[in-house]
């Protein structure tokens, strides 16, 4: 929108509402979870910050220890930003590297695809971990947080399902089976995936 927000300019104007901060502060305020759902760089919040300045959205004030500045947002930021929060949000998009690799995983054999899927499991079993040991400051942080904690425990029995479903061929479990593929799920075994792939791969051309 000409002259309005983009989501960085938004969220940082929602973090110096309350009061000023430096970039290093917004940084540390960032990565304590907003990280996870807003992917923002330091380069990015400190591009965003001069933009802001820029249109007097924001002031700088001076240089403090470590050469830090603490930056405050302005009438006209706090307008800004009432405005930007009211608008309705635009619709996500899901970015998972593991799902491009699951979509050509009949290229994979069964060893390496499972150890694709352990390790993206540790991944999520890290970040649910990082996010229940948050205290939100207030119920819609909270809610955001419960987002987060969903997330992340659905993503991880999607990976369990994947790994524990029932061979198609043997129609057997495997011996490392811990839990079940809910009854309204639909997802292939690995091991099935995988040797289609062994299938596909070794198949003559033509």
């Amino acid at each position: 929108m000409p002259g309005g927000l983009n989501a960085t300019q938004g969220s940082l104007l929602g973090f110096l509402y309350d009061g000023p901060k430096t970039g290093w502060d917004l940084l540390q305020e960032i990565d304590r979870g907003l990280s996870r759902f807003w992917n923002v760089t330091p380069s990015h919040v400190y591009r965003e910050l001069r933009a802001l300045q820029g249109r007097r959205l924001v002031t700088a004030g001076r240089t403090g220890v470590r050469d830090r500045r603490p930056f405050t947002i302005t009438a006209a930021g706090k307008k800004a930003f009432e405005e930007w929060i009211a608008l309705e949000p635009g619709p996500e998009q899901i970015r998972n590297p593991l799902l491009i690799t699951l979509w050509f995983g009949r290229h994979l054999d069964p060893d390496t695809l499972g150890g694709f899927l352990a390790s993206n499991r540790h991944v999520h079993e890290a970040r649910l971990a990082h996010y229940e040991s948050i205290a939100p400051a207030d119920p819609h942080t909270a809610a955001v947080l419960g987002f987060g904690v969903a997330y992340e425990k659905a993503v991880i029995g999607w990976i369990d399902g994947l790994q524990n479903t029932p061979d198609a061929d043997t129609g057997t479990a495997p011996a490392t089976a811990t839990a079940s593929v809910p009854a309204t799920a639909s997802v292939p075994a690995t091991a099935s995936i995988a040797s289609s792939a062994s299938t596909a791969s070794t198949a003559p051309a033509g």
